[in-house]
């Protein structure tokens, strides 16, 4: 009989904090909202499907799988719309108290009695929920993938099939922004509700807040745009969208929004020079890559920063007192 492979500590606490996860109510709500938002999202989608596919204005018009992510009749937002907004609540609702709650159960001392290293704790906590989210948008993906195949009969080709794995990718990319930054708050506060305070409070002040006080800041400082040459008005956008660009979500709607309309040209004002010549037909794959390249590398370094320096508090932490 062949022996069974030991586990590792590592692996032992992701499978805990994976079904710690799946058992808890606030991710049952969580799951249960993000299910709601996506069938009315897909409902809409497929009920205008073929007036989308139909219209041979649009040059996407062909991509039908990209469609059913992108189709609305303003009733609702897209799928992607959802995401962006939903997104941050759901890494919020997994790393808020992914420390401090274990701190005030006295769970944490006995856990770190153990022959495992500190930072497998950190680690195995941001891993599980990312796994965890991972496999909840490939999921929905594949179900109204394998919806449209049902509903429509025609195959999906491959470039619509890198695109969507890509947005798979890019929207775990967002989440786990936000779930570094929770796990990161829930290192430096000593309360659960504190660090989620602070972290709901974060997601509305660059959600609702931040756009107004650029644009307010953006009037006080800058010239008015009606008094300004055309090259100008180019160079005064630029300014704006380049601050526009510091919030998440703005850098995930416009990586999204590349990666599911391969009609998508440029993320920013072009000029009459630029525009000339310029043929309506859907990008490669990699071009579109090219473009969003630096919006993915933005939320990557974001992540990485609050991992960093929520990894530098917990190592630095006396946990026995």
């Amino acid at each position: 009989m062949s022996k069974q492979r030991a586990r590792s500590p590592f692996e032992v606490m992701v499978r805990k904090e994976v079904g710690d996860h799946i058992r808890s109510w606030r991710f049952i709500i969580m799951l249960l909202l993000v299910l709601f938002t996506f069938a009315g999202a897909m409902y809409i989608s497929l009920s205008h499907l073929g007036k989308a596919v139909r219209d041979v204005n649009d040059p996407d018009h062909v991509f039908v799988y990209l469609k059913l992510l992108t189709t609305s009749d303003n009733s609702l937002p897209t799928f992607h719309v959802f995401i962006s907004f939903l997104g941050p609540l759901l890494g919020i609702a997994l790393g808020f108290d992914a420390v401090n709650s274990e701190k005030n159960n006295g769970t944490l001392v006995r856990l770190l009695a153990q022959p495992v290293y500190r930072d497998n704790l950190l680690l195995a906590k941001f891993y599980a929920a990312l796994l965890i989210v991972g496999t909840l948008f490939l999921s929905l993906v594949l179900l109204i993938t394998g919806a449209g195949l049902i509903l429509t009969g025609v195959p999906m080709e491959a470039a619509e099939l890198f695109r969507i794995l890509a947005f798979i990718v890019l929207s775990v990319i967002y989440v786990g922004f936000w779930l570094s930054l929770s796990i990161c708050l829930s290192v430096a506060f000593r309360h659960a509700a504190t660090s989620a305070i602070t972290a709901i409070g974060i997601w509305l002040f660059f959600t609702v807040f931040y756009q107004i006080i650029v644009n307010m800041v953006a009037r006080a400082l800058l010239p008015d745009p009606a008094s300004l040459q055309p090259e100008q008005v180019i160079a005064y956008n630029n300014i704006l969208i380049s601050f526009f660009r510091v919030a998440p979500s703005q850098l995930y709607t416009d990586a999204a929004t590349t990666l599911l309309m391969p009609s998508v040209r440029s993320l920013g004002p072009l000029s009459m020079e630029q525009m000339a010549g310029a043929i309506p037909a859907p990008l490669p794959f990699k071009e579109s890559l090219m473009i969003v390249w630096p919006q993915v590398t933005g939320l990557l370094a974001a992540s990485t920063a609050c991992f960093a320096w929520a990894y530098y508090l917990f190592m630095r932490r006396e946990i026995r007192t």
